[in-house]
C-alpha cells in the first residue's frame, strides 16, 4: 500500500510540473470541465466528522454532509446538513437540518432528529424584520423535545457535583414575539409562551434518578405555563449575526400565572448588555453581561428557574458557562460576564465559498443564588478557554469551544456565537 501511494504521488507531482497551460490536472478543478468544476456549482458538499464529549450527554461520534446552496455573490443561501450518529448510552440515531438565509431580515430554519433511547426533538423556527428596517418584526417559534440527558444537582449556588442526577424533559412550546420598531436601534416587544413540561426517567443508569435525591423539589411532576413578556431592545450592532462593532441593550419584565391558566404563578425581570469593539480587520474583543432576578419566585418549578452551565445563551432559559454542563447551577437568579477575543487567523475561499477560521480565547464567571438580598458577585464561579468558529460571510457560525472550569474540561459545538 505504501508503494502505491508513493507512485501516485510521484505521477501526481510530474503531471503537476509537466502539465501545459491550460492542461487539464485531476488536481485542480479550473482544468476541469464546466460542468464537473465545482466552483461553478450551484452548491458545495462537505462531509464532517463529528465527535462531541458533552458533559451531560457523554460521547456522540458520527459523519454530518454540509451542503451549502450559493446565490450568485457565493453568499450562502439555504444549508442542508444530515447526520448519522451513535451516542455511547443512547445508541445510534441522526438530525436532519434546513437553514435557510434569503436575507439578513428573513432567516428560518427546520430541525428534527431522534436516538434509539428516548431522545426526539423537533425545532421550527422562523424570524422576520430582524433589521428593524420596517415598522414591525416577528419571530415565531415551534419546539418540541424529549430530553434524556439532563442533570440536576440541587438548586443553589453550592450544588454538590456528588448529588448529580438525571432524568428526561418532555416539552413542547410556542414561542412568540412581536415588536414595533420605534426607530431602527429601538423596539418595543410583546413575548408569549404556552408551554407544556413533563419530567420523566432519564437515559444514564450511572447517576441516579431525580425522583430518587430529589423527590420534593418544585417542579417534579412538570407543569403548564403560559409566560407573558414585555421588552425593551436598543441594538446598534453592525450585523445581527457576525457583529464586530456597536452593542445591544436589552430589559424585560414578564410573568406567569394561575389566573391566565398557568399551573404555578412567578414574575421575573431582569437585563442584557453586548458590546463589541474592532482592532483592525482581525481581532473582535466581545463582551457580554446578563443579570435576573425572581421577585415572587416560591413556586418556581426547577425547570422554569434561570440555568448556568453549557455553550448556549438563550434569554432566561440558560446562560453560558463553558465549563460545565447545562443546567449546572439552578436557582431563582443568575448573574453572568462574558468576554472573548475573536480573532481572524485564516480565511480561504473553498470550491466557491468564502471561509474564516477564527479562534476566540474567552473567560466567563457567574453565579446563581435565592434571594433577592444576596451579593450576585460573591462565590462566582470561573471559566477559561478557547474557542474555534468557522465563519461563512454574511450569516453563518460553526464553533467548536473548549472550556475548563472547577470541575475540569467540557467540550461544546453548534451553530451560531454564544453571544
Amino acid at each position: 500500500m505504501r508503494r502505491l501511494l508513493a507512485a501516485i504521488s510521484i505521477i501526481l507531482l510530474i503531471a503537476i510540473a509537466a502539465k501545459p497551460a491550460n492542461a487539464f490536472s485531476l488536481i485542480d478543478p479550473n482544468t476541469w470541465p464546466a460542468t464537473l468544476n465545482p466552483h461553478n456549482w450551484p452548491f458545495s458538499v462537505y462531509p464532517i466528522p463529528e465527535v462531541a464529549t458533552d458533559p451531560n450527554s457523554g460521547v456522540t461520534y458520527g459523519i454530518l454532509t454540509a451542503v451549502l446552496f450559493k446565490d450568485k455573490a457565493g453568499d450562502i443561501d439555504y444549508i442542508f446538513a444530515p447526520d448519522v450518529n451513535n451516542n455511547s448510552t443512547l445508541g445510534p440515531g441522526g438530525n436532519l437540518r434546513f437553514l435557510a438565509y434569503p436575507s439578513e431580515d428573513t432567516q428560518w430554519y427546520a430541525v428534527g432528529g431522534a436516538q434509539e433511547n428516548i431522545a426526539r426533538n423537533v425545532d421550527l423556527n422562523y424570524e422576520t424584520g430582524r433589521t428593524h428596517r420596517d415598522w414591525w418584526s416577528f419571530a415565531g417559534r415551534f419546539f418540541f423535545e424529549r430530553d434524556p440527558t439532563e442533570r440536576f444537582f440541587g438548586i443553589g449556588n453550592a450544588s454538590r457535583l456528588g448529588q448529580e442526577t438525571n432524568y428526561t424533559t418532555e416539552q413542547v412550546y410556542f414561542r412568540g414575539l412581536f415588536g414595533w420598531n420605534v426607530t431602527p436601534n429601538l423596539q418595543l416587544a410583546a413575548v408569549t409562551r404556552p408551554r407544556y413540561v413533563r419530567i420523566q426517567q432519564g437515559g444514564f443508569t450511572t447517576q441516579p434518578q431525580i425522583f430518587t435525591l430529589f423527590p420534593n423539589v418544585k417542579g417534579i411532576n412538570g407543569g403548564t405555563e403560559i409566560y407573558n413578556e414585555v421588552r425593551i431592545t436598543y441594538d446598534t450592532r453592525d450585523s445581527i449575526d457576525i457583529p464586530r462593532d456597536g452593542g445591544l441593550a436589552l430589559g424585560y419584565y414578564g410573568l406567569a400565572d394561575r389566573r391566565l391558566m398557568s399551573s404555578v404563578s412567578y414574575n421575573r425581570f431582569g437585563g442584557e448588555l453586548r458590546r463589541y469593539y474592532s482592532i483592525g480587520k482581525r481581532i473582535t474583543f466581545a463582551g457580554h453581561m446578563y443579570m435576573q432576578w425572581t421577585p415572587a419566585g416560591n413556586e418556581t418549578p426547577f425547570w422554569a428557574m434561570p440555568w448556568l452551565g453549557g455553550g448556549e445563551s438563550f434569554l432566561y432559559t440558560t446562560e453560558t458557562l463553558r465549563g460545565y454542563g447545562a443546567g449546572r447551577f439552578i436557582d431563582n437568579n443568575v448573574a453572568v460576564a462574558n468576554i472573548e477575543m475573536r480573532t481572524r487567523v485564516l480565511e480561504a475561499n473553498v470550491f466557491g465559498t468564502q471561509g474564516t477560521l477564527e479562534l476566540a480565547p474567552f473567560f466567563e464567571t457567574g453565579r446563581v443564588w435565592h434571594s433577592m438580598s444576596q451579593n450576585p458577585v460573591q462565590q462566582l464561579h470561573s471559566v477559561g478557554g478557547m474557542g474555534f468558529r468557522a465563519i461563512a460571510e454574511p450569516f453563518v457560525v460553526g464553533y467548536v469551544d473548549v472550556g475548563w472550569g472547577g470541575e475540569g474540561p467540557a467540550v461544546f459545538s453548534g451553530i451560531n456565537y454564544p453571544f
